[in-house]
């Protein structure tokens, strides 16, 4: 089986997601996938879900569950014997390149083969996690690439280890911006700096482009964003030319891309809104996705939008029927005996379990 996780960043990026969905902006954020030039040497893989913080939060824990024996580190040959729970089934994620001098070249992937082993913090010690990784780096790389790689894993390691500090002084901070619906953007530059700071007293300049480059770009977008939102002095129409002026001067590549690619979905769900709520027709939906993003993701909408109509219409039909149920009869368990058998004529046993959320939102709506 296929571990298909991604690890997630800072804190910042999901205090800016929380704050954009307040503002009515939504912004997704993506993880371009690096595609490394061809070298005498790759290793990869699929990715893992521990985020920077969680893992610095484990590594600093007292209470992380010691399931492996450090008797076991000098066992390690590949670095992949008797894997932890969770990554057993898994592909290795990441990547080790080097040149043709037996260089390492240190990328984003890197970081990605780190966390890929550090996500099984709780479950292995901290000393047999670092043994298992530099046995993985050994068995694979040449020297001096593998010591190189051993070397930034113990920095990278240091690093999360420090992070908290910085994190603590601001945690507290940001939540209460989030509450507010506001974010306090010199907050969140003055942690950018100190993360940053702490960066440099562990990675040179180049393992910090390729460890922390794109999703210090994606922060700077976000964050842009939201500096655009929250200025009351500007027009919605002045907030969007702002926007696309911003995404025009970005250079091309991935991460612009990928912007893009974002923004027309903010338009769709923003346009798809406005005329649900106008009572569009599904042809006029359909002319508009199709303008946005295409054919194939038209369509697929417009099936979707079918599928939730027809559920729609059969939670009707089971809350119309329910009420006649429980005013035909006083014997509680009997009513709820028929509600199941109702529940279980009208949907599947996938569609039943999102009843109780549905019925929620139904009810949030009305109120």
């Amino acid at each position: 089986m296929s571990n298909n996780r991604r690890p997630a960043y800072l804190p910042i990026a999901i205090i800016v997601v929380v704050i954009i969905v307040i503002a009515a902006a939504v912004i997704v954020w993506f993880k371009p996938d690096n595609k490394p030039m061809a070298t005498q040497q790759s290793l990869s893989a699929s990715p893992t879900d521990k985020s920077e913080s969680t893992l610095s939060t484990a590594l600093n824990s007292e209470q992380t569950e010691q399931t492996a024996s450090a008797q076991n580190q000098s066992a390690f040959v590949t670095g992949l014997e008797r894997l932890p729970r969770s990554l057993r089934g898994t592909q290795v994620d990441g990547e080790i390149i080097i040149d043709e001098n037996k260089q390492l070249i240190v990328t984003e992937g890197l970081r990605r083969l780190f966390d890929y082993f550090l996500s099984a913090l709780g479950e292995e010690e901290e000393a047999v996690i670092f043994a298992r990784v530099e046995r993985y780096i050994r068995h694979h790389t040449p020297e001096p690439a593998a010591s190189q790689a051993v070397a930034i894993f113990g920095n990278y390691v240091a690093y999360l280890k420090a992070l908290p500090d910085i994190e603590k002084r601001y945690g507290n901070l940001q939540l209460q911006a989030s509450k507010s619906g506001e974010l306090d953007l010199n907050a969140i530059a003055q942690q950018k700096q100190e993360v940053a700071s702490l960066r440099q007293q562990y990675f040179d300049k180049t393992t910090i482009e390729a460890f922390f480059g794109a999703e210090d770009n994606y922060d700077d977008y976000s964050i842009e964003m939201v500096r655009i939102n929250q200025n009351e002095q500007m027009s919605e129409a002045q907030k969007q030319a702002a926007r696309q002026d911003y995404v025009s001067r970005l250079p091309d590549g991935a991460i612009k891309t990928n912007i893009l690619q974002q923004a027309n979905l903010n338009e769709l769900m923003i346009r798809t809104e406005r005329m649900k709520a106008a009572g569009a027709s599904p042809e006029a939906l359909y002319n508009m996705r199709r303008e946005l993003v295409g054919v194939p993701a038209a369509e697929r909408l417009a099936q979707v939008d079918q599928e939730d109509a027809d559920f729609d219409q059969r939670f009707q039909q089971l809350q119309s029927q329910k009420q006649q149920i429980l005013a035909q009869t006083t014997d509680k368990a009997k009513a709820q005996t028929q509600i199941t058998q109702l529940e279980k004529q009208l949907f599947n046993d996938a569609e039943r379990k999102r009843l109780t959320g549905y019925a929620a939102l139904q009810k949030s709506e009305i109120e």
